[in-house]
C-alpha cells in the first residue's frame, strides 16, 4: 500500500494526514480517494496543487509501489 500524505488545508478538508492506501498509479490512488471523498478528490485536482511521489514533484502519472510515498502539496503563498 501506498502512504499518502496531506498538508495544510488538504489534510483539514478530508480530517485525515496519513493513510495507506492500495494502488498501482497515481490516476488509481485518485480514483480510490474519489470514491471515498468525491470533495477531495476535487480539491486534491485544484488549480496549485502540487504532487510529490518519493518526495519528488511529478505532473501527470506515476507507478505505485508498496513502499511508494505520496504527498499533496496545497497552493503555497508569503513573500
Amino acid at each position: 500500500m501506498a502512504r499518502v500524505l496531506l498538508f495544510g488545508r488538504l489534510a483539514d478538508q478530508a480530517g485525515w494526514r496519513d493513510r495507506a492506501i492500495e494502488a498501482m498509479s497515481l490516476s488509481a490512488l485518485r480514483a480510490v480517494i474519489a470514491g471515498d471523498d468525491p470533495d477531495l478528490a476535487e480539491a486534491l485536482s485544484g488549480p496549485g496543487v502540487q504532487v510529490a511521489v518519493d518526495k519528488t514533484v511529478v505532473r501527470g502519472e506515476a507507478a505505485l509501489l508498496a513502499s511508494t510515498e505520496v504527498a499533496f502539496l496545497p497552493p503555497m503563498s508569503g513573500g
